[in-house]
């Protein structure tokens, strides 16, 4: 699996950066404005943004003094197109899914999962 994905939906995992992200989508913004529309302390948006920047889906613009921050639009899709072509792939052709690919096709011969599709149908 592409290493790429996981970061970043790992990322986009922790609900205050899913906010960030939603904010950077409405404007570019320092983190003093993402500081006080979230609420939160400058440092705690500062660990998100640099989480978020890490992967790429944010990023920044220094104008003077100021550092804006907005979302990286080409990288995010870019992100969602490999999610959808991993979701769309074969099990078989994806490098370290052969013992899921395994069992799943056995999964019609396995013992427990009968005795459990049994007892919850009874």
């Amino acid at each position: 699996m592409d290493k790429a994905i996981f970061k970043g939906f790992k990322a986009l995992g922790e609900p205050t950066r899913l906010r960030i992200m939603k904010l950077l989508s409405a404007r570019s913004m320092c983190v003093c404005e993402l500081s006080e529309v979230l609420g939160m302390l400058q440092p705690r948006v500062s660990q998100h943004l640099r989480i978020l920047k890490e992967v790429e889906l944010v990023e920044e613009t220094r104008e003077g003094y100021w550092t804006f921050y907005s979302l990286n639009k080409e990288k995010l899709s870019d992100l969602w197109s490999k999610f959808i072509d991993f979701v769309e792939a074969d099990l078989l052709d994806l490098q370290g899914f052969e013992k899921e690919y395994e069992r799943l096709a056995n999964l019609d011969k396995n013992e427990r999962v009968k005795e459990v599709k049994e007892r919850l149908k009874g």
